[in-house]
């Protein structure tokens, strides 16, 4: 059995400082790259609510478990579909 790892994905690395919606299925399948399958995944950093929307959207169903992380809110799960 495969060993679920938690793998944080900072959406600033993703866009470099202002992410720009022409570039949206870029920044997408770096974050499904980054993300690998069945792994516990976190979102943080700054970025447009668009794009977290549209990568979390993009998550489901590669990600068993996925968080977002904000320093006032902490990790927040967004959903978690882990069958253990």
């Amino acid at each position: 059995m495969r060993e679920r790892r938690k793998i944080i994905i900072d959406l600033a690395s993703l866009h470099g400082g202002q992410a720009k919606l022409g570039k949206v299925n870029e920044y997408i399948s770096r974050a499904q790259e980054l993300a690998g399958h069945g792994n516990e995944v976190v979102l943080t950093g700054p970025a447009p609510v668009w794009m977290y929307l549209k990568i979390a959207h993009a998550l489901h169903g590669k990600a068993t478990v996925l968080k977002y992380l904000s320093p006032s809110t902490g990790e927040v799960v967004i959903f978690d579909h882990n069958p253990f």
